[in-house]
């Protein structure tokens, strides 16, 4: 996904917002579909656009916000400049899972892997055999440890 800056003009992406939403109201269910189109757009769903869909939509602000924050993948902030996510499922956790997601953890948050990164967890990639599994900015990497995770970040810091 590219990430766009936010506009500094609220009221011109609420009207892109109600357009987006307006071009789907004769779809059946159309709220996911506008969700998406909003995240295609902008990058996240913001507050002013959760009112601007329940509008066009005739629904509830509470139905809207419940469906972006029930979801993982609608994002309520832009996105940070690098996403490591790591497998925290059965086989990844029999090889050392948990111990990385908590190092990556601190790591982040301590600055390790430089500005703007966030760490989340996912509960499997498929990638089973090569546990510890992860993405980088949305590449699988297998076989992770914290040295290693540090290595693949270090263009991060530069």
């Amino acid at each position: 996904m590219v990430r766009k800056p936010p506009t500094a003009d609220v009221g011109a992406r609420v009207d892109v917002v109600r357009a987006i939403a307006a071009a789907r109201l004769e779809d059946r269910g159309p709220l996911m579909p506008v969700l998406h189109d909003v995240m295609a757009e902008f990058g996240y769903i913001d507050h002013a656009d959760v009112v601007a869909i329940a509008d066009v939509l005739n629904l509830s602000v509470a139905d809207v916000h419940g469906v972006v924050s029930f979801y993982k993948d609608f994002r309520t902030a832009p996105a940070p400049a690098h996403i490591v996510a790591l497998c925290r499922g059965e086989a990844c956790q029999s090889v050392g899972a948990e111990a990385l997601y908590a190092a990556a953890r601190y790591a982040a948050a301590a600055g390790d892997y430089g500005p703007d990164t966030e760490v989340e967890q996912v509960f499997c990639f498929g990638n089973c055999a090569l546990g510890p599994s992860g993405t980088i900015d949305g590449r699988l990497v297998g076989r992770l440890d914290p040295d290693r995770l540090s290595a693949l970040t270090q263009e991060w810091r530069s």
